[in-house]
Protein backbone atom coordinates (compact mmCIF):
# COMPACT_ATOMS: atom_id res chain seq x y z
CA UNK A 1 0.00 0.00 0.00
CA UNK A 2 2.74 2.67 0.89
CA UNK A 3 4.67 1.79 -2.27
CA UNK A 4 1.62 2.27 -4.02
CA UNK A 5 1.38 6.13 -2.29
CA UNK A 6 4.68 6.56 -3.36
CA UNK A 7 4.82 5.43 -6.83
CA UNK A 8 1.69 7.54 -7.25
CA UNK A 9 3.38 10.51 -5.72
CA UNK A 10 6.38 10.64 -7.81
CA UNK A 11 4.10 10.36 -10.92
CA UNK A 12 2.00 13.54 -10.04
CA UNK A 13 5.34 15.34 -9.34
CA UNK A 14 6.82 14.13 -12.21
CA UNK A 15 3.65 15.28 -14.47
CA UNK A 16 3.66 18.64 -12.68
CA UNK A 17 7.47 19.06 -13.05
CA UNK A 18 6.82 18.75 -17.15
CA UNK A 19 3.32 21.06 -16.96
CA UNK A 20 5.53 23.91 -14.88
CA UNK A 21 8.68 23.58 -17.26
CA UNK A 22 7.00 24.02 -20.26
CA UNK A 23 4.65 27.05 -19.05
CA UNK A 24 7.70 28.48 -18.32
CA UNK A 25 8.95 28.29 -21.56
CA UNK A 26 5.76 29.57 -23.52
CA UNK A 27 5.74 32.46 -20.65
CA UNK A 28 9.11 33.50 -21.88
CA UNK A 29 8.68 33.22 -25.32
CA UNK A 30 5.16 35.19 -25.22
CA UNK A 31 4.98 38.51 -26.15
CA UNK A 32 1.91 39.91 -23.41
CA UNK A 33 4.17 40.75 -20.91
CA UNK A 34 3.12 44.40 -21.30
CA UNK A 35 -0.38 45.12 -23.21
CA UNK A 36 -1.38 48.14 -24.35
CA UNK A 37 -4.25 50.43 -24.18
CA UNK A 38 -6.72 49.44 -26.48
CA UNK A 39 -6.93 51.49 -29.84
CA UNK A 40 -10.22 52.27 -30.61
CA UNK A 41 -11.72 51.26 -33.82
CA UNK A 42 -11.50 53.19 -36.95
CA UNK A 43 -14.21 53.06 -40.05
CA UNK A 44 -10.98 50.55 -41.88
CA UNK A 45 -11.25 48.25 -38.98
CA UNK A 46 -14.65 46.65 -40.45
CA UNK A 47 -14.44 43.03 -40.78
CA UNK A 48 -15.47 42.28 -43.92
CA UNK A 49 -16.78 38.50 -43.39
CA UNK A 50 -19.44 39.85 -40.45
CA UNK A 51 -19.92 43.73 -41.33
CA UNK A 52 -19.08 44.53 -38.10
CA UNK A 53 -15.91 46.21 -36.37
CA UNK A 54 -13.04 44.13 -35.00
CA UNK A 55 -11.78 43.22 -31.96
CA UNK A 56 -9.82 46.51 -30.81
CA UNK A 57 -6.44 46.07 -31.54
CA UNK A 58 -3.54 46.32 -28.23
CA UNK A 59 0.04 46.63 -28.67
CA UNK A 60 2.02 43.79 -26.58
CA UNK A 61 5.74 44.13 -25.50
CA UNK A 62 7.62 40.57 -24.09
CA UNK A 63 11.18 40.74 -23.10
CA UNK A 64 12.20 40.53 -26.39
CA UNK A 65 9.48 40.32 -28.80
CA UNK A 66 6.55 42.33 -29.20
CA UNK A 67 3.42 42.48 -31.42
CA UNK A 68 2.04 45.98 -33.70
CA UNK A 69 -0.37 46.22 -36.12
CA UNK A 70 1.21 47.12 -39.60
CA UNK A 71 -1.10 47.84 -42.75
CA UNK A 72 -0.44 46.47 -45.76
CA UNK A 73 0.53 48.97 -48.75
CA UNK A 74 -2.42 50.96 -49.59
CA UNK A 75 -5.10 47.99 -48.92
CA UNK A 76 -7.68 49.08 -45.80
CA UNK A 77 -6.78 45.60 -44.35
CA UNK A 78 -5.10 45.83 -41.01
CA UNK A 79 -2.84 42.42 -39.52
CA UNK A 80 -0.27 42.40 -36.22
CA UNK A 81 2.76 41.17 -36.72
CA UNK A 82 4.60 39.60 -33.83
CA UNK A 83 8.05 39.11 -33.81
CA UNK A 84 11.69 40.17 -32.21
CA UNK A 85 12.09 44.04 -31.66
CA UNK A 86 15.82 43.90 -29.88
CA UNK A 87 18.43 42.52 -32.40
CA UNK A 88 21.28 42.36 -29.69
CA UNK A 89 20.86 42.01 -25.80
CA UNK A 90 21.87 45.90 -25.29
CA UNK A 91 18.29 46.76 -27.42
CA UNK A 92 16.13 44.61 -24.62
CA UNK A 93 13.87 47.45 -23.20
CA UNK A 94 15.61 48.14 -19.86
CA UNK A 95 17.94 46.63 -16.85
CA UNK A 96 15.28 44.56 -15.51
CA UNK A 97 14.20 43.10 -18.54
CA UNK A 98 18.13 42.12 -19.43
CA UNK A 99 18.44 40.28 -16.29
CA UNK A 100 15.16 38.74 -16.61
CA UNK A 101 16.31 37.72 -20.39
CA UNK A 102 19.52 35.87 -17.90
CA UNK A 103 18.03 34.30 -15.10
CA UNK A 104 14.54 33.04 -16.72
CA UNK A 105 16.07 30.94 -19.38
CA UNK A 106 18.73 29.21 -17.12
CA UNK A 107 15.31 28.71 -14.71
CA UNK A 108 14.00 27.32 -17.62
CA UNK A 109 16.91 25.25 -18.32
CA UNK A 110 17.34 24.06 -14.78
CA UNK A 111 13.36 23.34 -14.51
CA UNK A 112 13.92 21.35 -17.86
CA UNK A 113 17.05 19.15 -16.64
CA UNK A 114 14.57 18.09 -13.20
CA UNK A 115 11.67 17.59 -15.42
CA UNK A 116 13.63 15.26 -17.79
CA UNK A 117 15.67 13.82 -14.80
CA UNK A 118 12.10 13.07 -13.08
CA UNK A 119 10.99 10.72 -15.85
CA UNK A 120 13.76 8.10 -14.50
CA UNK A 121 13.12 8.85 -10.70
CA UNK A 122 10.09 5.93 -11.26
CA UNK A 123 13.01 3.10 -11.69
CA UNK A 124 15.80 4.43 -10.16
CA UNK A 125 15.16 6.52 -6.68
CA UNK A 126 18.68 7.43 -5.09
CA UNK A 127 21.98 7.56 -6.73
CA UNK A 128 25.36 7.12 -4.38
CA UNK A 129 22.89 7.05 -1.27
CA UNK A 130 21.27 10.25 -2.22
CA UNK A 131 17.65 10.91 -2.63
CA UNK A 132 17.06 12.38 -6.58
CA UNK A 133 14.13 13.87 -5.17
CA UNK A 134 15.71 15.88 -2.35
CA UNK A 135 18.38 16.74 -5.33
CA UNK A 136 15.56 17.96 -7.98
CA UNK A 137 13.24 19.14 -5.16
CA UNK A 138 16.32 21.61 -4.25
CA UNK A 139 17.05 21.88 -7.98
CA UNK A 140 13.50 23.34 -8.32
CA UNK A 141 13.58 25.74 -5.50
CA UNK A 142 16.54 27.42 -7.15
CA UNK A 143 14.91 27.77 -10.61
CA UNK A 144 12.18 29.22 -8.97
Amino acid sequence: MCHVIVTCRSMLWTLLSIVVAFAELIAFMSADWLIGKAKPSSSEDVDDRTGGSQEPYRPTLGIYGRCIRISHMQLSRRDTLCGPYAESFNEIASGFWQATAIFLPMGILILCAVAFVSVFTMCVQSVMKKSIFNVCGLLQGIAG
